[in-house]
């Protein structure tokens, strides 16, 4: 990938100011804003019937691949929920599957392989697929998030791929797997043909990344599903280098913008201009004891899942680095106190960060019910963003009131 930086196009939404000033870019730039920004992992498809109703009779990676319709799901969450910012709906396999790969996504199993690569010889024969000619492939990405931003407006898009260990995973068992012990075996037995597979990995999901940034999202996430199941040693050796590969496809992505004098505290900022790069986030599951390592390969955000507090990842994080995270899914099907609380409790700590972005610590499980969803959206806007446990309960405290006469 290029070293120097490469400028945005000037009609890109950052570029242009229309969504560099929103709640999520400065919460991921650092800044901690009046209101904790928020959005949910997955909040796009199957906790809503309006995609349930929209996908009858078609594949997901049809759907994926379907510019309109990708758009049409990416935001109805955000016309229902109001969350402060849209997650691209796509799979972490398209770009496996437009390279040339042999996978489908099983409905209640998820991406299945046409053939497991298990030994030297079969990632060379993967290898030998050119991600170059994703470039052209990707026109339909492209031609969905387009469509996306352009309804969007000032609400940020963020475009996702999947870590290249999570892609080699799935590659490697065939499918999905509860210990990826194929992968781990072949890292270790295979050092080699593992080095040439996450080197594949990275540049295919790379690719697909990077074209989502340059077709208008303003934050790209590179989600490591699997990550959890490797040791700080092995991740470090193994599995980093390529994960800093594959974001290094964004990590050259610039725009300039305006300073504002009232986040910069800054009397001259109104007149000054400052370089920017995308912001980049990195969220793995059960990735506790790497978050650190998680944040070295160039992440400028880490994302915490729900199994250690916010504040605890602060500190393994040095207190330096933003964060976004972690109300725990479970807690979605629970009495509205319960929840209420919970939600209340992961800000606090959140607040311990030098910003936070809230969100799940995993997606949105299927059966969810989209007013709760709804509900916490409310919560959190109220709640605010400033350091102030009484603020944010008394705020609690009157959304939970108003919403319970208005949704029951």
């Amino acid at each position: 990938m290029n070293t120097e930086s490469v400028n945005l196009d000037a009609s890109h939404p950052l570029a242009s100011g229309l969504t560099a000033d929103s709640r999520l870019i400065r919460a991921y730039q650092g800044t901690r804003t009046d209101v904790t920004p928020v959005w949910f992992m997955r909040q796009a498809g199957r906790s809503l019937p309006e995609y349930r109703e929209l996908r009858v009779g078609t594949r997901m990676l049809d759907a994926c691949l379907d510019p309109e319709m990708a758009s049409e799901i990416t935001l109805q969450p955000v016309r229902r929920h109001h969350v402060d910012a849209g997650i691209f709906f796509s799979d972490i396999v398209v770009p496996l599957k437009l390279v040339g790969v042999d996978v489908e996504i099983v409905a209640g199993k998820g991406p299945v392989l046409g053939k497991a690569v298990r030994t030297a010889t079969d990632v060379a024969e993967l290898t030998s697929l050119d991600p170059a000619t994703l470039d052209s492939a990707l026109a339909p990405i492209s031609q969905a998030v387009a469509r996306t931003v352009a309804e969007l407006g000032a609400t940020p898009l963020i475009g996702f791929a999947g870590a290249p260990f999570t892609l080699a995973a799935y590659l490697v068992e065939g499918g999905p797997s509860k210990d990826h012990i194929h992968a781990r075996t072949l890292m270790h037995a295979e050092p080699e043909a593992w080095a040439r597979l996450m080197e594949w990995t990275a540049n295919v999901t790379g690719r697909f990344l990077r074209a989502q940034v340059l077709a208008g999202a303003s934050a790209a996430q590179l989600f490591d599903s699997w990550a959890g199941a490797l040791s700080l040693a092995d991740y470090a050796k193994y599995v980093a280098p390529a994960s800093a590969a594959a974001i290094a496809h964004v990590r050259d992505l610039s725009y300039t913008e305006r300073a504002y004098a009232e986040y910069r505290q800054d009397e001259a900022a109104d007149t000054e201009s400052v370089n920017r790069s995308v912001p980049i986030v990195h969220f793995g599951v059960g990735t506790g004891e790497l978050l650190a390592a998680m944040h070295g390969i160039g992440a400028d955000v880490v994302g915490v899942d729900y199994r250690i507090p916010l504040d605890e990842a602060n500190r393994r994080l040095g207190g330096t680095v933003p964060l976004q995270g972690n109300v725990d899914p479970a807690m979605l099907a629970a009495p509205w106190p319960v929840l209420e609380a919970h939600v209340l409790d992961v800000l606090e700590r959140g607040r311990t960060a030098p910003s936070h972005v809230l969100n799940l610590g995993h997606g949105v499980p299927p059966d969810t019910d989209p007013d709760v969803l709804t509900r916490l959206v409310d919560l959190v806007h109220e709640a605010g963003g400033a350091a102030s446990g009484d603020t944010a309960s008394g705020a609690a405290a009157s959304v939970g009131s108003v919403a319970g006469v208005a949704r029951g």
